[in-house]
C-alpha cells in the first residue's frame, strides 16, 4: 500500500494487522530514505538502528517469502521515500494498493507534527510516479481507495476492497485493541499517538480544514494529482 504521510496509512495497517492471515510491516525504506537525503527526522538514530538502509537486503525481505509465513504480507510504504536511488522492479510481484487523501487534510494534519510543509514532503508527485509503475507493470489501473470514502463507510470500503484483492472479508478488520503493536516502526511514539488510542476507524471526515495562503502553489498541483487519483477509486458495492 502506497500513501503519503498524514493519510491514515497507519490505521489500515491497523485493519489488516487484525486479520488472523496478515503480518505486516511498517515503511521498511524509511532508513534508506534518509541515508539517501541526508534528512533528519524525529527518532533519526532509532530509525538507523532499526532498519537496513540496504535496498537488496529490504527488497528481499519484501519479496522472499517463506512456507512459514501468513498468506498475506501487508506492506505499508511512504510514496516520499521512494527516491532515484531505490529501485522499484520489485513491485511487479505485488499488488499495489495507493490510498490517498484530500490535500487539505493531509497539510492540515502534517503542519501538527512537522515545521514545514512541501509538495515533496507529503509526497503527491512521488504517488502519481508509483502509480504510473504500478500501472506498467501490472498492465491494468492499480487499485486506488480514498481515506474519506473509508470513514464514511468502514465496512463496506473494505469489504469491496477485499473483494477486489481477492481476499476474504474478515469482520476483525474493523476493529482491534488499542496501544503499540508489534509491526509499528521504531517512529511509532512520535506519529502514532491518535493510532495508538484507537480501537476502530474514527469518524465520518467533516469539512476540509482551510489551506494557508503560502501553501496555494503546492496545494494546487497536490490537489489536481489528487483528483487524477480520486478518478480511478474504488467505489463501495
Amino acid at each position: 500500500m502506497w500513501s503519503g504521510p498524514r493519510n491514515m496509512s497507519t490505521t489500515m495497517m491497523r485493519s489488516f494487522g487484525a486479520r488472523s492471515d496478515t503480518e505486516c510491516v511498517d515503511e521498511p525504506f524509511y532508513a534508506a530514505y534518509l541515508k539517501n537525503t541526508g534528512l533528519r527526522h524525529p527518532m533519526s538514530d532509532q530509525i538507523f538502528d532499526a532498519q537496513s538502509t540496504n535496498p537488496i537486503e529490504i527488497v528481499a525481505d519484501l519479496t522472499c517469502p517463506s512456507e512459514s509465513d501468513p498468506p498475506i504480507f501487508f506492506q505499508k510504504h511512504m510514496t516520499h521515500h521512494m527516491v532515484p536511488a531505490l529501485p522499484r522492479s520489485w513491485m511487479q510481484d505485488c499488488r499495489n494498493l495507493f490510498l490517498i487523501r484530500h490535500p487539505a487534510r493531509v497539510m492540515a494534519s502534517y503542519a501538527r507534527k512537522m515545521e514545514r510543509v512541501s509538495l515533496s514532503a507529503i509526497g503527491f508527485p512521488q504517488q502519481l510516479s508509483l502509480f504510473e509503475s504500478a500501472m506498467e507493470m501490472e498492465d491494468q489501473t492499480p487499485l486506488v481507495i480514498d481515506s474519506d470514502d473509508i470513514l464514511h463507510n468502514p465496512e463496506q470500503m473494505l469489504r469491496s476492497l477485499c473483494d477486489a484483492l481477492g481476499i476474504e472479508w474478515d469482520d476483525a478488520m474493523l476493529s482491534w485493541s488499542s496501544g503499540p503493536k508489534p509491526e509499528d516502526g521504531v517512529w511509532a511514539p512520535h506519529w502514532y499517538d491518535a493510532v495508538w488510542r484507537s480501537k476502530g476507524f474514527g469518524p465520518p471526515p467533516g469539512d476540509l480544514p482551510e489551506v494557508p495562503a503560502s501553501l496555494a502553489d503546492d496545494y494546487a498541483r497536490a490537489l489536481e494529482i489528487y483528483e487524477l487519483l480520486a478518478d480511478d477509486r474504488l467505489l463501495s458495492h
